[in-house]
């Protein structure tokens, strides 16, 4: 491949990313809805559940952050699918599909679009929570957490790039995102320890990579985990090289239906 059309394949992701972000600068009552959710449900249900449940680890609010914050990157890079949807109803993507440059560059713009936003509110809420009291190791720490916030975020939008590959109005990808999301969390260590659980439930717990992405990001905020730090950032990198080669493979076959 020459330089130039390196050029043209790079800017062609750069510009699906700036429209992304202008969308979501845009779109106010988004950004303040994707904040304001995850930290009543920290401050509410952490202030309420801390009062009855004791950790070994520490105060359970502080416990439940990392995964307050899994479960708002969850959410924005599944999200970030849905602009597909949009984009096939309007004509924009049948005229990005037709454009001469290859679709994986046209699906990596969309997932660079969803995965800095997922960053964005996830490094949002962390930032935050600190304020609010939740008791961080270090601030080197946090900045390790942005890193694992990307690979995460990078798992979550290929899959969303698949669903919405896949389905056609946004009625039907709505019912999907809730049949995905609201399982996906309570199988995972966002809001519990993975200690004593019930057999049958520490085996979709273990097998969820929202677990390990939470895993790490407690490991690196409150150094405490379930999970070894190295096992865990392997599986969230597994997961982000599979889901986007899975999400460009479907965003690819669905311009050609």
């Amino acid at each position: 491949m020459s330089l130039s059309r390196i050029r043209f394949c790079l800017n062609t992701v750069f510009t699906l990313w700036l429209r992304e972000m202008l969308r979501y600068k845009r779109s106010r009552s988004r950004i303040i809805g994707s904040l304001a959710t995850p930290l009543f449900f920290l401050v509410i249900m952490g202030s309420a559940l801390g009062s009855s449940m004791t950790l070994r680890s520490g105060r359970y609010i502080d416990y439940m952050a990392p995964g307050i914050i899994g479960m708002s990157i969850l959410f924005a890079s599944l999200m970030g699918g849905i602009s597909i949807i949009w984009d096939r109803e309007f004509g924009f993507l049948k005229e990005i599909l037709v454009a001469p440059v290859d679709r994986f560059y046209t699906a990596l713009g969309k997932a660079a679009g969803g995965v800095t936003t997922a960053m964005i509110q996830g490094t949002s809420l962390m930032i935050i929570s600190g304020f609010i009291g939740i008791e961080y190791v270090s601030i080197w720490r946090e900045l390790l957490c942005i890193p694992i916030m990307f690979m995460m975020g990078l798992g979550f939008i290929g899959l969303g790039i698949t669903l919405a590959s896949r389905i056609e109005s946004h009625e039907g990808f709505q019912m999907m995102m809730t049949f995905i999301t609201l399982p996906t969390i309570m199988t995972s260590t966002a809001f519990y320890p993975m200690e004593d659980l019930p057999g049958w439930l520490s085996i979709p717990v273990h097998l969820n990579p929202l677990t390990y992405g939470v895993e790490a990001l407690r490991w690196m905020l409150l150094d405490i985990s379930d999970v070894p730090i190295t096992l865990s950032l392997m599986v969230i990198t597994a997961f982000a090289l599979t889901m986007m080669g899975i999400g460009s493979w479907a965003f690819d076959r669905a311009g050609d239906q």
